[in-house]
């Protein structure tokens, strides 16, 4: 991706005011596969936090293990 259409992307997230309104512009955005992904890779990220096993996190989640070591790394080595 070019680093304007990124920053573009960013800027618009930021122009969101609410809730309803950043559903509305991922749903517009996203399929619903990709969104339920980001919404799985948010919710590892979340369980990582606290510290429990990524084993547990992939049953909980449905998702793989290697999904969870990435999500982990990202946490670990990312940028904040």
């Amino acid at each position: 991706m070019k680093k304007n259409e990124e920053i573009q992307l960013f800027k618009a997230l930021l122009e969101l005011k609410n809730t309803d309104e950043c559903k509305k512009f991922f749903r517009d955005l996203c399929t619903p596969t990709e969104l339920e992904e980001l919404s799985a890779r948010w919710r590892v990220a979340r369980l990582l936090t606290k510290k429990i096993s990524y084993r547990q996190i992939a049953e909980e989640t449905g998702v793989s293990t290697t999904t969870v070591g990435r999500v982990a790394r990202c946490l670990k080595y990312g940028c904040n």
